[in-house]
């Protein structure tokens, strides 16, 4: 994963603490107290801490973790629908948390768009005005706002459903409407809340397509917020791992699933399907490329598919090539090497 692209959203030192007396609570976390312990010496809570994240321009940064883990605490911090403990949320390097409330409105209405897990569609608009809602709250007559949420619906597989209202649509669709929604309001930030995770399987898998398939021409930063592994292997650029409102491992996916920072995330990953995850990028010997090879493959191949390219034979060797140029080989014995987590090649050394 390249990572010459600006920041675009920074967090720094990020705290929040819910309760009546926050700040008196600050104090004891910052000397090391924990969110369990916390909860029973002041009956407050620990939502976040000292979470330090750098979102880059264009690329998808994926937040995970388990339920309680303040994930969605996190998100709403960006628009500050949640105001911090303590700490420094950056947009293009400003701190918005010293901007008034009416640089704040425009921030949301016009910098960033937010997906929620419940579609969040007002019932009594039809689909286009659903999806034209953002530039109307702008002021935008309708007559310039709906050729641009007609384009979106289209783009997003709803050009026929303008006319219909939300209880009209499946599930699926009224998500779909809800994407065309942050897509014609044309913010360069997306904020994602747990999307697609009240959505059928099928249908899941489909809108993480789409969503990847727009992001491959629109280059949207977007924040995406799951507690699926599988989904946020798929999605992230940037992958954060949550617990008890604290980052334990951060980086690009597949060097979290190599090479995982502490037990809890071996855990997290050890029942992943690491064949259809990993890539031959992450795995391959980079440089020339000499000898006898059974064929090409390409980078972001998975393993998966490299297994299959071998027959189920552990001697072949490939080289991998991107458009002609020779990056490095792979080796079946690396292969399977890589399809072990970590912590069993251990316990079995």
């Amino acid at each position: 994963m390249t990572t010459d692209k600006p920041v675009k959203v920074s967090i720094r030192h990020l705290y929040k603490i819910f309760g009546p007396e926050p700040e008196a609570a600050m104090t004891k976390v910052r000397e090391g107290m924990g969110k369990p312990e916390l909860l029973k010496t002041t009956r407050h809570v620990l939502g976040l801490r000292d979470i330090n994240v750098d979102m880059r321009e264009g690329q998808i940064t994926v937040i995970m973790g388990l339920s309680g883990s303040g994930k969605s605490t996190l998100i709403r911090h960006l628009n500050r629908l949640i105001e911090p403990t303590a700490g420094e949320v950056l947009v293009d390097g400003e701190n918005i948390l010293t901007w008034p409330e009416g640089k704040l409105r425009q921030l949301r209405r016009e910098t960033m768009s937010m997906v929620f897990q419940k579609f969040a569609l007002l019932p009594h608009r039809t689909v286009l005005e659903n999806a034209g809602t953002a530039l109307a709250t702008r002021g935008v007559k309708r007559r310039d706002w709906e050729p641009e949420a007609k384009t979106w619906l289209k783009r997003v597989g709803l050009g026929g459903n303008g006319h219909q209202y939300p209880h009209e649509l499946s599930g699926g669709m009224q998500q779909r409407v809800g994407i065309a929604r942050a897509l014609t309001s044309n913010s360069g930030i997306m904020l994602m809340d747990e999307a697609f995770s009240a959505l059928d399987p099928l249908i899941r898998t489909d809108m993480q397509d789409l969503l990847l398939e727009l992001q491959e021409e629109l280059h949207k930063t977007i924040v995406f917020i799951t507690h699926d592994l599988d989904e946020a292997l798929k999605l992230a650029d940037h992958l954060v791992i949550l617990k008890d409102g604290e980052v334990v491992q951060q980086g690009e996916p597949q060097h979290i699933l190599l090479n995982p920072s502490d037990p809890y995330i071996e855990d997290f990953v050890a029942d992943i399907n690491r064949a259809r995850v990993l890539r031959v990028r992450s795995v391959m010997q980079a440089g020339p490329a000499e000898g006898t090879f059974a064929g090409d493959i390409a980078p972001d191949d998975n393993l998966e598919s490299v297994i299959a390219a071998a027959k189920g034979a552990l001697e072949p060797r490939f080289r991998v090539v991107r458009k002609g140029e020779v990056l490095g080989t792979l080796e079946m014995a690396t292969v399977m090497r890589a399809l072990v987590p970590r912590g069993s090649r251990q316990a079995a050394e």
